[in-house]
C-alpha cells in the first residue's frame, strides 16, 4: 500500500488541477461572448472574497476568489454570478437582450471548452506516449467460481452484448460490468458461429486501490489478451481523442442512470474532498497520471454543467430552448422559482457528496465512535 500524500500536497495538487480547468471553462463562455460583442463585467476563478484582481482595457474585472471550487463570467445585464437577468434591463448590447441563439452558444461554449481540453490532452498522449489497441471482445480466459463460469463462458467466446449494450471491444465489456455490481443482466455471446443468450448475476467486488481506498465494482470473471501499443500522427490522435471523450461521456451517462435506478450505490458519488484526495494521489504518481486525471475531471465538469438543472449551464440551455420554441422567454417568476429550486438541489447534493467523502476517509465513523 502506498503512503498517502500530505494534506498540503493534496490541496496544492487539487488547485493546480481544478483551477486551469475552471479557467478554460469560463474562457469558453467569455471567448464566444467576445465574438458577439457582449461585454463582460467580471471574470472570476473561485468564489467569495477577491484575493487578487485587475481591470483590462475593456473594463472587465479579472479576479481570483478565495474558494477555488468554480468560477463565473458576469456579463453586462446579469443580476448576479448565476447569470440571472436584471429586472427592467432593455439595453440591446447586454447579454440577456441578445438573440436566443447567441445566448445559447455563449452558454454552451463553457462545457464544450472542457471537452476540447480533454480531447487535446488525450491526443497529446496518443501522439507521444501512444495507446494500447483495444483488445477484441473475446474471452481470453475464465476464472473458476465466477459468474462467467456459472453461465458456461469459455475461452474464445466473443461477447456480443451485456445488459443490452453492444460490446465492440473488451473495454466496452469492462465499462459495462464495473458499473453493475451485483446486478442480474442478460449476456449474449457467440461460439463457433452460434449465438447464445444467458442471464448472469455479476459479482459485487470490493477493490482496494494503492492508497487503501475501497470501491465496489461489478465483476464477470473473464480475462483478455493485451493489445499492442502504438503512436500515431496528430490528426489521427485528435480523432481518437474525440472518440475517447465520447466513450467516457457515454460511460458517465450510463453510471448516472445506474445510480438513478438504484443499480449503483450512491455511496460511489464523490465531492470536492474526494476530488482533492484523488488529485493528490495521482500527482504523487507523476505528471502523466495527474494530466490524465485532469482530462477526466474536465469531462466531468463539462458533463455536470450540461445537466438541465437551473444554476448550471444546462439549466440555462433548457430555458433558451423553451424560449426558442415558444418564441418568448420563460416568465421571471418561473425562472426565479426554478433558480431557487436548482440552488436547493445543488446545495443538498453538495452536502450529500461531502458526507460521502467524509465517510470514505473514515471521519464519520470516528465521530460516531466518539459520540457512542
Amino acid at each position: 500500500m502506498m503512503e498517502q500524500p500530505s494534506l498540503l500536497f493534496i490541496l496544492v495538487a487539487f488547485v493546480a488541477v481544478l483551477g486551469p480547468l475552471v479557467f478554460f471553462h469560463e474562457l469558453g463562455h467569455y471567448g464566444v461572448a467576445r465574438l458577439f460583442g457582449i461585454k463582460a463585467e467580471a471574470f472570476s476563478i473561485g468564489f467569495g472574497r477577491e484575493i487578487v484582481g485587475w481591470n483590462d482595457r475593456r473594463g472587465t474585472r479579472w479576479k481570483v476568489g478565495w474558494l477555488p471550487l468554480g468560477g463565473y463570467v458576469k456579463f453586462a445585464g446579469d443580476a448576479d454570478a448565476a447569470s440571472r437577468p436584471e429586472r427592467g434591463d432593455t439595453d440591446p448590447d447586454h447579454f440577456h437582450n441578445r438573440p436566443v441563439w447567441q445566448r445559447f452558444l455563449v452558454v454552451l461554449a463553457g462545457p464544450m471548452a472542457n471537452f476540447l481540453i480533454a480531447i487535446l490532452i488525450f491526443a497529446a498522449f496518443f501522439a507521444t506516449i501512444g495507446t494500447l489497441q483495444p483488445a477484441p471482445a473475446v474471452v481470453g480466459g475464465v476464472e473458476p467460481d465466477t459468474p462467467a463460469a456459472s453461465v458456461g463462458l469459455e475461452e474464445g467466446d466473443r461477447i456480443l452484448s451485456i445488459d443490452g449494450r453492444e460490446t465492440v471491444d473488451f473495454n466496452a465489456i469492462t465499462r459495462t460490468v464495473i458499473l453493475r455490481p451485483g446486478a442480474e443482466v442478460p449476456i449474449a455471446f457467440e461460439r463457433d458461429g452460434a449465438v447464445f443468450e444467458r442471464t448472469v448475476r455479476l459479482d459485487a467486488h470490493i477493490e482496494t486501490d494503492a492508497y487503501g481506498q475501497e470501491h465496489e465494482i461489478g465483476r464477470l470473471g473473464i480475462t483478455q489478451a493485451l493489445g499492442e501499443r502504438r503512436t500515431m500522427g496528430p490528426l489521427a490522435a485528435l480523432v481518437l481523442g474525440a472518440e475517447r471523450v465520447w466513450v467516457l461521456l457515454g460511460w458517465m451517462v450510463d453510471g448516472l442512470g445506474q445510480i438513478i435506478f438504484g443499480t449503483l450505490s450512491v455511496e460511489q458519488l464523490g465531492g470536492p474532498i474526494k476530488m482533492a484526495q484523488v488529485s493528490g494521489q495521482q500527482a504523487a504518481l507523476g505528471w502523466e497520471a495527474a494530466v490524465g486525471l485532469a482530462a477526466l475531471i474536465s469531462i466531468n465538469l463539462g458533463f455536470i454543467n450540461l445537466l438541465p438543472i437551473p444554476m448550471l449551464d444546462g439549466g440555462h440551455l433548457l430555458f433558451y430552448a423553451i424560449e426558442a420554441i415558444r418564441r418568448r422567454p420563460v416568465s421571471d417568476a418561473a425562472q426565479e422559482w426554478a433558480f431557487r429550486g436548482g440552488l436547493a438541489l445543488l446545495a443538498a447534493f453538495f452536502l450529500f457528496v461531502t458526507l460521502n467523502d467524509l465517510a470514505s476517509i473514515g471521519l464519520v465513523e470516528r465521530i460516531g465512535r466518539l459520540i457512542g
